[in-house]
């Protein structure tokens, strides 16, 4: 294990980050067509998909105590077979994993995206993607203990 107190040496990045969440945090709160359940999914399917231990454990406590079932969470990692995600939901889903994935998106997948986010939603969601990809690669660095 890497013993680096990124906390701790890099307090104005670590920072940035946490600034990310509180708008994040706001932004799915206040959205009409998002939500902090949503968001914890997302957290959850993009730290599965980066095999990242730690955020998993920590986003799977937090999807839990907001409301989360226990089923939707097992059934997670295979969402494009399982009946228990709306529509909105996989097409969210597939967003994250499209970015995740660092694949190109092509204009039927926004579209899809479209169907059920307006343009400032679909914005939040990108960032919020693209910000638990950024906490992944710092904690599979560094290795926060579980």
């Amino acid at each position: 294990m890497i013993a680096i107190n990124y906390y701790k040496l890099a307090p104005n990045a670590v920072e940035i980050l946490l600034e990310q969440e509180a708008y994040l945090k706001t932004a799915f709160g206040d959205s009409k067509s998002l939500n902090l359940l949503l968001w914890d999914l997302i957290k959850m399917r993009v730290s599965q998909i980066n095999q990242c231990a730690y955020c998993i454990d920590m986003h799977s406590k937090s999807a839990i105590s907001n409301g989360e079932s226990i089923e939707r969470l097992f059934a997670l990692s295979a969402w494009q077979a399982s009946s228990l995600f709306s529509e909105k939901e996989q097409a969210i889903l597939k967003w994250a994993e499209l970015i995740t994935a660092n694949q190109d998106i092509d204009g039927i997948e926004l579209v899809n995206l479209q169907r059920h986010l307006d343009k400032r939603a679909i914005c939040d969601l990108t960032f919020a993607i693209n910000a638990i990809n950024s906490w992944n690669r710092i904690a599979r660095v560094f290795k926060p203990e579980i």
